[in-house]
């Protein structure tokens, strides 16, 4: 399916007014999770509706992988997302693996590579796995309705759900919002308040994978340094990843310091290794007789501007030769050791995904299903389930959208 179809296609999707629709499954959102419910409730001869308040299904996944989609991680592990119960995604995950997605791209010719990392990308554009899903949706009969904003939902029985557009009744409900991330995508709050108001839990919430703020203090020392950036070894909180740290105009950015700010809260400090791959205090010794600069011999493994701001701050300004053994010991403790506290992060507008969510406690991990509202299942973000970068969060969509689909 091309995209001049899929775009006429969506041109059709129901817009119109009815007084009553029953289905099965009412599915809100339409977004990878509840395109991959719909998919797999179809598929068992549910009659199912997706609800969308956006005009597209799929934003965030037309957006993802800066464009290209990195829709799944081939060197997947539990280990790799962050929730209170760790446990939680394991099932999910064991049930519909990376190569259980990657299936699905194969048979509709989908080219992919591997970028670094195990991190699978479209070699075309994102828009087609948009056009597979909704290839699947219409092979499983799935009613799919755009520009439809929920305005209540009521359960008696069966679940009640009254729209600017219809109103639906079904005997179970997916809820598969997404979070708090992409404000200029439709992202809400609504799937948390849903939950809420079925008396299950939300965890604290706050924006992950997220360039970081620097104090006021900071941000006068390193201000002219935006667009240098280095590799290095960033962690926080006992957690280190590897990867660019990029300067900004407010703060640090690139992608190590996305990874370690799901991990980090207001008032922690980050350290980076700024020599990941060198013994600072070893290449001093090596070059101790040089009346070289200190901040010139860093130049040659650290941008230069970055350099001889961190010497400024850092180390007296003078030859190598003219610093004593313990000196050159503490500059590359600390080189190894470079310690920010972060103000804050650049919020939910550049934030990738929400840490936090739905309680896992209140869910059950083999179905999705709320333990204390049956036929009420989650999926996707929405769930205390926060996945690392690189393909992660995408496969944590489609793994527990499948499983809601083979129950809902």
């Amino acid at each position: 399916m091309d995209m001049s179809r899929l775009k006429a296609a969506e041109k059709e999707l129901p817009r119109y007014k009815k007084t009553l629709i029953k289905k099965d499954v009412v599915i809100i959102g339409a977004g990878a999770a509840g395109l991959m419910c719909a998919i797999e409730a179809g598929k068992r001869n549910r009659s199912v509706i997706v609800l969308e308040h956006m005009d597209k299904i799929a934003r965030k996944i037309r957006v993802s992988g800066g464009g290209h989609c990195n829709f799944t991680n081939i060197n997947l592990q539990p280990d790799n997302y962050l929730s209170a119960n760790p446990h939680f995604c394991k099932s999910a995950l064991a049930r519909f693996t990376p190569h259980d997605f990657i299936s699905l791209t194969e048979r509709y010719g989908i080219e992919y590579y591997e970028k670094e990392k195990g991190q699978l990308f479209c070699q075309g554009t994102s828009g087609e796995v948009v056009r597979m899903l909704y290839e699947e949706c219409r092979k499983a009969g799935v009613e799919i309705s755009v520009d439809c904003r929920v305005r209540s939902i009521t359960k008696a029985g069966h679940f009640k759900v009254s729209t600017n557009l219809n109103k639906i009744e079904a005997s179970a409900l997916v809820i598969a919002t997404g979070g708090l991330s992409y404000p200029e995508l439709g992202a809400s709050d609504m799937g948390f308040r849903t939950a809420q108001r079925f008396g299950l839990k939300v965890t604290q919430l706050k924006p992950a994978l997220v360039p970081l703020v620097f104090s006021r203090q900071d941000l006068e020392k390193f201000s002219e340094l935006s667009g240098a950036s280095f590799d290095a070894i960033v962690g926080c909180r006992g957690r280190q990843f590897r990867g660019e740290v990029l300067f900004t105009h407010r703060g640090l950015s690139g992608p190590a310091i996305l990874q370690v700010s799901s991990y980090w809260d207001k008032g922690d400090k980050i350290t980076i290794d700024l020599m990941p791959d060198r013994n600072a205090y070893e290449l001093f010794m090596s070059k101790r007789r040089r009346r070289t600069e200190l901040s010139n011999l860093l130049s040659e493994y650290l941008p230069r501007r970055f350099s001889h701001r961190w010497s400024e701050l850092n180390a007296p300004i003078r030859p190598l030769c003219q610093y004593t053994e313990k000196e050159l010991k503490d500059i590359a403790h600390q080189l190894h050791h470079w310690t920010i506290r972060p103000a804050g992060t650049e919020g939910y507008g550049k934030a990738e995904i929400t840490a936090g969510g739905i309680d896992t406690d209140e869910l059950s991990s083999r179905t999705m299903e709320a333990k204390k509202v049956p036929g009420l299942y989650f999926a996707g973000e929405v769930i205390d389930v926060a996945g690392q970068l690189g393909g992660y969060n995408l496969q944590w969509a489609w793994s527990s959208g499948f499983i809601a689909g083979q129950y809902a």
